[in-house]
């Protein structure tokens, strides 16, 4: 997400295209070319989307001598790349306010992800190329946790399936 640039934001498409990654200071390709990919927004990142957007100019303005227009949706104060580093710091000042475990990893948002579609019914092969795997065996045996509830209704299912 780091290397996310606005051309590649489809707000009234509601869709962004992720194609490129950021490697320390350096902007790379994705690993595999099943990292590029096409992924659909909701509303609610639109709107923030457009908020931020909207902010990120204001921002330029004030700034119109010290901001390096990259071109990115999530940039530093002065419009250059975000280090790692500081997303991690900011990351681990978010999960204090949150009161949510200290060790959480900003990797394991992935992994809540994948949980979350998939308890959600979304179809694994979706899952797997919303987070660019090569293959499904990966999302589901890497990314994917049992919730609590998940079995509810295996053996009415099996009865509906079978007659």
């Amino acid at each position: 997400m780091l290397a996310l640039r606005w051309s590649n934001v489809d707000l009234e498409a509601g869709a962004m295209r992720i194609n490129r990654a950021l490697s320390g200071s350096e902007f790379t390709a994705t690993k595999t070319s099943r990292s590029r990919r096409k992924v659909e927004l909701s509303n609610t990142a639109r709107a923030a989307l457009r908020a931020l957007r909207k902010r990120q100019l204001e921002e330029q303005m004030k700034k119109a001598g010290l901001w390096k227009d990259h071109g990115l949706v999530f940039p530093s104060t002065v419009g250059t790349p975000l280090s790692h580093r500081n997303v991690v710091r900011s990351f681990k000042a978010l999960l204090r306010r949150a009161d949510l475990p200290a060790g959480t990893r900003l990797y394991d948002l992935r992994h809540t992800c994948a949980t979350l579609l998939l308890n959600s019914n979304v179809h694994p092969k979706y899952v797997q190329e919303l987070l660019g795997h090569a293959s499904i065996v990966q999302t589901l045996d890497t990314y994917s946790h049992v919730l609590k509830g998940m079995d509810s209704g295996i053996g009415d299912a099996m009865e509906a399936a079978v007659g």
